[in-house]
């Protein structure tokens, strides 16, 4: 196993738009579940539930400075929001969607992942709702789990991570690495605007600079999706495949290739075998 140092985790970066009872969860979670070494940037753009505020500053109470809490006037975008938590950092980092719930061990799982290879651009773990990352059903949206930590506990010892590669990384929860920061820039917020297609742009540019988008397999995140910055407008639609296939014409060949290939099936079996020994229920 690798040993990390202080200066190797990456800052986890969570943009926020409305979604207040997901947003309390996620940071419950990251709260309980982070090294006290770790930093966290939470970037509320522009809310319009007055809820959200007044929350934000309860943590803002609760947490130490290693926990910084910007409040934008205006609101900028999901992929502007982003783009602004990189550029405030100088570290790896983790974007961390606001309606997810992270897991005992997860931040330094990810870290782990990221330093194995520096070819590593971005990492992803398993999920509940994740599409090439989804368990226990591929490419599905699968219910929470019963124990959230429980699941990823199993998932986190049953064998030694592998990071298989992945066409593209999934944005619930990214895992970047600085020098694919440093290599490729930020988002694209010219042709992604609202959100979408953001991640695997990024993801497509890193494999043409002979970096790669992996699973980080001994990592479990649950997420519920399709809450914070749905009011927005974010969500897939014709145009985010068309501004896609206009950057990147393999990319939907090379996704949809891997799934008709499905490489990840028999790492699935194993997980999903070890989860039934476990009494550990998933749907």
């Amino acid at each position: 196993m690798i040993d990390l140092s202080q200066d190797q985790l990456p800052t986890v970066i969570i943009p926020v738009f409305n979604a207040v009872t997901e947003l309390n969860n996620c940071l419950e979670s990251v709260f309980s579940n982070l090294p006290e070494t770790a930093e966290v940037l939470v970037i509320d753009d522009a809310s319009s539930e007055h809820e959200v505020r007044e929350l934000l500053e309860h943590w803002q109470a609760r947490t130490n400075h290693r926990w910084q809490f910007v409040f934008e006037p205006q609101n900028k975008g999901f992929v502007a929001t982003v783009n602004q938590g990189m550029r405030m950092t100088h570290s790896d980092v983790v974007l961390l969607n606001s309606d997810t719930e992270v897991t005992p061990g997860w931040l330094e799982g990810l870290a782990r992942c990221l330093c194995s290879n520096d070819r590593i651009a971005t990492a992803t773990p398993w999920t509940n709702n994740g599409e090439i990352a989804s368990l226990p059903d591929f490419c599905r949206v699968n219910p929470r789990p019963f124990d959230v930590n429980r699941v990823a506990s199993v998932i986190a010892t049953t064998a030694s991570p592998r990071y298989p590669e992945l066409p593209t990384a999934v944005g619930f929860c990214m895992a970047i690495s600085r020098a694919a920061i440093d290599t490729l820039g930020f988002f694209d917020e010219e042709t992604f605007g609202k959100g979408y297609g953001e991640e695997n742009d990024f993801s497509m540019r890193a494999q043409q600079a002979g970096m790669k988008n992996v699973l980080c397999d001994d990592v479990y995140v649950m997420h519920v999706g399709g809450r914070s910055f749905e009011p927005l407008g974010l969500k897939p639609d014709d145009s985010t495949m068309e501004r896609l296939l206009s950057l990147h014409p393999g990319s939907l060949k090379q996704v949809q290739a891997f799934i008709d290939a499905d490489p990840l099936a028999a790492l699935r079996s194993q997980l999903l075998e070890a989860l039934h020994q476990a009494n550990c229920v998933l749907n």
